[in-house]
């Protein structure tokens, strides 16, 4: 294709990208904000089913057509389950699975331009026909060379490859949805609760990173890094000897596919357990090391059958794919630390301060109805797994929106940077477990880990007030020598001062010598305490529990005097 052959498909992709969306939004806005100012809400409330049913359809045929990033998007709008309804996610759910592949001449040609030799000379064998096909590339099956396989201690790879022009398409695609997020802001109800142009930005952020396959590569390595020596997992190694930015080469580590559950349970090893083990590996990656596999479907995990004697547990999980990670700030990880400790304790109060410490939660918000409808929401429905809310009579959650549902859309709500690749995991993960065991409950999953963190924050705690004190006595070890070395300069006249404020400084003296005694007195408490423990269990306890006291007087006796 000619220079001017592809700009002219790639403004016809612009131009098809942006009519289509602007049609949507004409119907949302006729149907959702025209129709209600004149009573008739009824009529959008009857066709908005069957509406967004065919939105998905068409979204469908023009994802599949255009492919590059709107395969992306759809993938994204199939995963959220929590927001968009199932005519919208049901539609979308198999998206991936109908990228057609690209010829194999067209591969091979751009694979040898990035490895600068034929194939024949780079690899010993390679297959032509793909492993998998997505939206931005894809894999084969090859060999490395004997001199390869001796260096790497390799023979099997999968070689992914990028699909030709991708760049070019990339760039269309996000400066059309940089043009509809523009067009998104000037509806109040959208710019309230979403910073669109923010979350485009993010999307593209993570749709370039995903195309430089040497920033996957050493993304595979961290995550590798992360879970050295724990069993329950694997990653692929890189082989970069044979990679580049557009081309990958890792060791070959298919197994069973994590939804296949008669192959699972061929091999012996449960879904179910399945199912916990890679609840529990996601909640590692947020609240542990903060790099969270933000593409976590069936094509990216592997079982892979292993007999583990110290655990007993006869799998691993295997992680393919890391183009997609999200990074998890410190202070976002210290909200959803409250907000799943709050969960789990079915804290309506906590749940409230987490979500405005994230940032999903306006602080200008009402929260006295919402902590009212949380109560009431986890005195129902608290600790129900999917299958036993789908026995719930529907009734139940009418009435439920009834009662809170204005209250609930009145809230300032809006979702932060940072959060679309967590949530988007989230909603995977989530998805994934409930397919393997019908009877998973996240409440289950997030109990035990939630008590740990507890735990952990129990320890920061102690570590804190021990802190205090060790600084409380060395500031008590250092008080006589600095108050004789100020006598010692009165004696001799070297200071002047004014006796009114001499006055109330000796008062202050006072309170703090006194604030100090109690810090000392605290010391001696907790560390007495703790080494009784152990021999003498009910006096140590108390001593630790009565040291509070003069804690409590060291840190906030002088508040009064100032």
């Amino acid at each position: 294709m000619t220079d001017a052959a592809a700009q002219g498909a790639h403004r016809a992709r612009y131009r098809r990208i942006l009519s289509f969306a602007a049609r949507e939004f004409l119907k949302v806005w006729w149907f959702e904000l025209v129709l209600p100012r004149f009573g008739m809400s009824s009529i959008a409330e009857r066709t908005r089913a069957p509406r967004m049913q065919r939105f998905a359809k068409r979204f469908h045929v023009l994802a599949v057509e255009l492919g590059g990033l709107m395969i992306k998007v759809g993938q994204f709008m199939s995963s959220r389950l929590d927001v968009l309804p199932p005519e919208i996610t049901k539609e979308l759910e198999g998206l991936q699975d109908e990228v057609p592949a690209v010829p194999f001449a067209d591969i091979r040609a751009a694979a040898e331009a990035e490895l600068g030799r034929p194939l024949a000379e780079a690899y010993a064998w390679f297959d032509e026909t793909p492993v998998a096909a997505a939206s931005l590339g894809q894999a084969h099956r090859a060999r490395l060379s004997a001199q390869d396989a001796d260096d790497t201690g390799l023979g099997d790879v999968v070689v992914k490859v990028q699909r030709p022009g991708i760049d070019e398409i990339v760039a269309v695609d996000l400066a059309a949805l940089r043009r509809v997020a523009r067009w998104a802001m000037r509806v109040r109800l959208v710019a309230d609760r979403v910073d669109a142009p923010g979350l485009v930005e993010e999307f593209a952020q993570t749709s370039l990173e995903e195309i430089d396959y040497l920033h996957e590569a050493a993304s595979a390595e961290r995550f590798r890094e992360n879970f050295a020596g724990d069993p329950r997992v694997s990653a692929p190694e890189i082989v970069w000897e044979r990679s580049t930015r557009r081309v990958l080469t890792l060791s070959d580590v298919t197994a069973i596919k994590i939804n296949d559950t008669d192959a699972l349970r061929a091999a012996g090893i449960d879904p179910a357990e399945v199912a916990d083990v890679f609840a529990e590996v996601m909640f590692d990656q947020v609240f542990t090391h903060s790099f969270v596999h933000a593409d976590p479907h069936p094509g990216n995990i592997f079982v892979t059958p292993e007999a583990d004697s110290t655990t007993g547990r006869n799998f691993r999980l295997t992680f393919i794919d890391f183009g997609m990670m999200a990074e998890v700030p410190d202070n976002l990880r210290d909200g959803l630390r409250t907000l799943l400790i709050a969960v789990a304790g079915r804290d309506s109060r906590g749940l409230v301060t987490a979500a405005q410490e994230i940032g999903v939660l306006l602080p200008s918000a009402d929260t006295a109805e919402l902590e009212r409808a949380l109560r009431a929401l986890f005195a129902r429905f608290g600790g129900m797994g999917f299958a036993e809310l789908s026995k719930v009579d529907p009734r139940e959650f009418t009435d439920f929106a009834d009662e809170f549902g204005d209250m609930v859309r009145s809230l300032p709500l809006q979702l932060p940077e940072n959060m679309l690749l967590l949530i988007r995991a989230v909603s995977l993960t989530s998805g994934m477990c409930s397919s393997l065991d019908p009877s998973f409950n996240v409440w289950d999953a997030a109990e035990p880990y939630a008590g740990r963190l507890l735990r952990d924050e129990s320890g920061n705690l102690m570590q804190d007030m021990a802190q205090q004190a060790m600084e409380t006595a060395a500031v008590t070890y250092r008080l006589p020598k600095r108050i004789d070395a100020i006598i010692t300069r009165v004696d001799d006249g070297n200071v002047t001062f004014d006796t009114s404020a001499l006055e109330r400084r000796l008062d202050r003296l006072e309170g703090i010598a006194r604030r100090i005694g109690s810090g000392v007195l605290f010391a001696a408490m907790l560390v007495g305490g703790a080494l009784l423990v152990t021999p003498l269990p009910p006096l140590g306890i108390t001593l630790i529990c009565v040291s509070a006291l003069p804690l409590l007087h060291s840190v906030f006796g002088g508040r009064r005097s100032r």
